[in-house]
């Protein structure tokens, strides 16, 4: 029997690779360019990306053979679900293989934050001693709002409050009470924004939540509040943020995820209260294991028939 052909296009640990040679030839291309995969989409059955290869409906279109294709992580905005629809091509994801390395780089950035950590360092490397510029503040009994309160925002509600914060939590999609099983006390967004110390974000990019954190929402934010981003570019209306940076509304950022990745040195990557990281949330070794290990089983469900776990179209 000709065994199934799938093109991995962004890499995948040996765990992920060994899944899929069992039962299918494996074409693994981390490098291959936009035109390079249109050239030779249609000899596939299945295709594994992360979040570099754009699958646009110009892949969808080229790919005649295509069945399903797996997204090694949590994000399908780099696939064209539409056309995916339209093409019958089945896109699945690996939503809960990396949530624990995201939430622990957002607690890992809250403590940048409060405790100047990371000037702390460049300072040190500079042969400086500026202990007395280095005044923090402690999580304990600062008030977390949480926007998500999925996979990922649920264990970074968990841990802060075991660091003895007082979390609260906004998202629209899931009932108050489950949000209180979650680890947070449901709120308006309105009284997240007025009572939070830190607030994290952990929310699709979608268009009703592009921008979202814009002019607008920084002025009902306390004077002092502290940003974290290890969700989505987007989300966050990098002019304003920068504006609210420099004003002194927020206090601080920390961002791993920008509207353009990658930034450059912009003015806000450069921005003195301002700790940025390029998009690693989910670069934890064990994340990275789970996450190939997820896909490329769900993928052979796909081609395989079986009940699928993580079925996005």
């Amino acid at each position: 029997m000709t065994k199934w052909k799938v093109l991995v296009t962004d890499g995948l640990t040996k765990k992920g690779l060994a899944i899929l040679n069992e039962a299918a030839q494996v074409d693994n291309t981390p490098d291959i360019t936009p035109e390079d995969l249109l050239k030779v989409a249609g000899e596939y059955d299945a295709m594994v990306v992360r979040g570099r290869t754009k699958v646009t409906a110009a892949v969808f279109e080229a790919a005649k053979k295509l069945k399903v294709v797996g997204r090694a992580g949590v994000g399908v905005d780099n696939i064209d679900l539409t056309a995916a629809s339209a093409h019958n091509v089945r896109v699945v994801n690996a939503p809960k293989s990396t949530s624990l390395a995201v939430a622990e780089l957002a607690i890992g950035m809250m403590f940048a934050l409060a405790r100047h950590i990371p000037y702390a360092d460049a300072t040190m490397k500079a042969g400086k001693w500026e202990k007395k510029k280095l005044e923090g503040i402690e999580l304990n009994g600062k008030t977390l709002g949480v926007i998500g309160m999925g996979n990922i925002g649920s264990a970074v509600a968990q841990r802060a409050a075991a660091l003895g914060m007082d979390v609260i939590g906004y998202d629209p999609a899931i009932a108050a009470d489950e949000i209180q099983k979650r680890g947070a006390k449901p709120v308006t967004l309105a009284d997240l924004y007025a009572n939070s110390d830190f607030i994290t974000l952990h929310i699709p990019l979608k268009p009703e939540t592009k921008n979202m954190l814009n002019g607008e929402a920084f002025a009902q934010m306390k004077t002092g509040v502290r940003i974290i981003d290890a969700a989505r570019g987007g989300i966050i209306d990098e002019t304003a943020l920068l504006g609210a940076l420099e004003s002194g509304q927020v206090a601080a950022a920390a961002l791993d995820v920008f509207a353009t990745e990658p930034p450059g040195l912009s003015a806000l990557v450069a921005h003195p209260k301002v700790v940025a990281t390029p998009h690693i949330g989910a670069q934890s070794a064990e994340a990275q294991d789970r996450a190939a290990e997820d896909i490329a089983s769900e993928v052979l469900n796909a081609l395989q028939g079986v009940p699928l776990r993580w079925k996005i179209v």
